[in-house]
């Protein structure tokens, strides 16, 4: 077994690093690491290679919040879960080649990297659930190369609209800034011919301001609430950031921060 504090050392000498400052990246591939101290030293550290090891947890990058790239593949590792969440940064990470578990719970040790655009999992456990591709590009939306294959505009149609449904539905109703009943459809004129044919010449009906059309029974006065009760509504919210924590902070704890209260007003 190698000492993890030697494979360092020697790593930092072929580069002629002196000072903890300088390095950007760090190279402890194939050196058959059963384990890794915490790296928190090297906080502008930019790329670490450690894969090709036999790492079994990866509990080691606590204060390396610079990490743009990480390759953590053919390795040992059975989780991620608390190990990389607060690592924003990332655009590259690989994790292929472990003995992760469940996918769900790897997936959102994820879901705060906004920027993250390679993705490798092949190889685990994980990725032989049903879905495993689909739900992977929805968990992670700014994903390029899943995998090592191009994500296509279709793959993210696709798990949008198996598990953003509700979202999907909310802008497929926005129309010009109002509520409409829908996407139109194919039959949405032959519906409406339809409709009017079959209409009770009895039930008339009369034109008041424009394009507003009341029953005969009712008054204008009525007809005009109607219609201002079905206006779109215009919302907005504001609350104290000065009470919402930073990042920093934020990253360094698990306790929960007590959000500010939330005001809300609301217009026709």
């Amino acid at each position: 077994m190698a000492s993890f504090q030697k494979t360092l050392e020697i790593a930092l000498q072929k580069r002629g690093i002196k000072r903890d400052k300088d390095v950007d990246e760090l190279y402890l591939s194939q050196r058959n690491l059963l384990n890794c101290e915490d790296l928190k030293r090297f906080k502008y550290m930019k790329k670490l290679w450690i894969n090709g090891n036999k790492l079994r947890h990866a509990n080691f990058l606590s204060c390396n919040f610079h990490l743009s790239e990480l390759y953590l593949h053919d390795n040992n590792l059975s989780e991620i879960s608390g190990c990389l969440r607060h690592l924003t940064c990332l655009v590259v990470l690989t994790l292929h080649n472990n003995q992760l578990t469940h996918l769900e719970k790897t997936l959102k040790e994820l879901d705060k990297m906004k920027s993250l655009s390679v993705l490798n999992l092949f190889n685990n456990p994980a990725a032989q659930e049903p879905g495993y591709r689909t739900f992977t590009i929805h968990m992670c939306p700014s994903l390029t190369l899943l995998d090592r294959s191009e994500v296509t505009r279709n793959e993210q149609e696709k798990a949008s609209h198996m598990y953003s449904q509700d979202k999907t539905l909310a802008k497929s109703r926005v129309a010009f800034g109002r509520k409409s009943e829908g996407p139109p459809t194919s039959h949405s004129a032959f519906a409406r011919r339809t409709t009017s044919v079959k209409q009770d010449p009895t039930e008339a009906t009369n034109q008041v301001n424009g394009n507003l059309k009341v029953n005969t029974n009712e008054s204008p006065e009525e007809a005009v609430n109607i219609r201002f009760l079905k206006k779109s509504l215009t919302m907005y919210s504001i609350f104290d950031w000065s009470k919402v924590p930073r990042l920093e902070a934020r990253r360094q704890t698990d306790s929960q921060f007590s959000l500010p209260r939330i005001l809300t007003f609301v217009y026709r």
